[in-house]
């Protein structure tokens, strides 16, 4: 299986399986000298590990962090980094059955047609515990950014037909509920559809927004690799994502450009400025030096106790209840998967943009 790596210069390789040993990322190209340990890693493993509330899957695992590589005086040596998170909890009997049948909404059946074999306990590689590997590269790599002050906030947008109101838009809010939702008001009403949804043996979608600050105007290339299309990528890589946007994303189909366009202006210190910021921190695939807003639309968790249609693989029509322990929303714990890819695709950006001009070249000690 290819297609497991990440990046050019800040480089990722993740590994392992839901119910294997264990899970983990090597890191490949993080310049040497940033101070990093397991407590870094751990905060950001903290956001997205099982268990927190009736809103997660009720599988308990501490995703405890190892670092086994790389760090020397707790400072990166400028050699791979690689990290394990050992699985403790599995219960691979709960998938026994699967192997007989393709769950809908899963990769089952496309791992089966392209590989002709697959890991059927939890998903294997195709499970969310993957992105274990994502979040702790992720946390390296935000590391990185933060000194050069570029920050990250993220929060689950909306749940269901359940959305914030810009109005009520309070950053404290967000580590306040379950949700992750920055409007307490929200973050109710979205319980109690959750609420609805659970006791329906359902489940359901939502979205996640991102507003990356602090990047400097120059980022991206202008053709393959523009940034937005490095970041939506990066963010469509992670399971159950289902749509991208950046700035007002599908709402612009229906704007019309003098709206729409960001007018420039330069403020009282001499620095150039945007009035508005529809384009959401990028122009022609290079960042305008403005926040950074984009948005991920997940899928409901397409592991649900209804009962649904689907095939067995000796060819049967068959009606299957699945069995097993899942989310019944996956978007408060994508906050920080999400929240991981940008920063990976952002650190890998930053170390290729060194290049671009004679200047940025290290002068000689000689």
């Amino acid at each position: 299986m290819s297609g497991s790596t990440f990046g050019t210069k800040f480089k990722i390789t993740t590994w392992g399986e839901s119910h294997g040993t264990g899970v983990g990322v090597v890191i490949d190209g993080c310049p040497a000298g940033l101070a990093l340990c397991e407590a870094d890693i751990q905060k950001y493993l903290d956001r997205r590990k099982p268990g927190q509330s009736r809103y997660s899957t009720p599988r308990r695992e501490e995703d405890a962090v190892e670092i086994q590589s790389g760090i020397f005086e707790g400072r990166t040596t400028g050699t791979p980094i690689s990290m394990v998170v050992y699985n403790k909890n599995q219960r691979s009997s709960d998938y026994s059955e699967i192997a007989s049948y393709y769950r809908p909404g899963h990769a089952d059946y496309t791992f089966d047609a392209k590989y002709g074999f697959r890991d059927y306990r939890g998903g294997g590689r195709s499970s969310a515990r993957e992105t274990i590997g994502r979040v702790a590269a992720g946390a390296a790599a935000a590391k990185l950014l933060g000194m050069l002050d570029i920050r990250f906030l993220t929060y689950v947008k909306s749940i269901g037909p359940v959305s914030i109101d810009a109005s009520r838009f309070d950053a404290v809010q967000i580590n306040e509920n379950p949700l992750y939702m920055p409007d307490a008001a929200a973050a109710s009403k979205a319980q109690a559809y959750l609420d609805e949804c659970m006791r329906a043996q359902d489940s359901s979608g939502g979205v996640v927004e991102c507003v990356i600050s602090g990047v400097p105007a120059g980022i991206g290339e202008p053709v393959f690799d523009k940034l937005d299309a490095q970041l939506a990528k990066a963010v469509f890589s992670i399971g159950a994502v289902k749509g991208f946007e950046v700035g007002d994303g599908f709402e612009a189909a229906r704007a019309r450009g003098r709206d729409h366009n960001d007018a420039f202006y330069y403020d009282e210190n001499g620095r150039l400025r945007k009035k508005t910021n529809h384009a959401g921190g990028i122009l022609g695939g290079i960042s305008d030096g403005t926040d950074i807003i984009f948005r991920a639309a997940f899928k409901p968790t397409p592991s649900i106790s209804a009962q649904q249609h689907t095939v067995s693989r000796s060819g049967e029509n068959i009606t299957v209840n699945i069995k097993g322990r899942h989310d019944p929303v996956i978007v408060p714990r994508a906050v920080v998967v999400v929240e991981a890819m940008a920063a990976l695709t952002l650190a890998d950006l930053m170390l290729e943009n060194l290049g671009t001009k004679v200047e940025s070249l290290p002068a000689s000690r000689y």
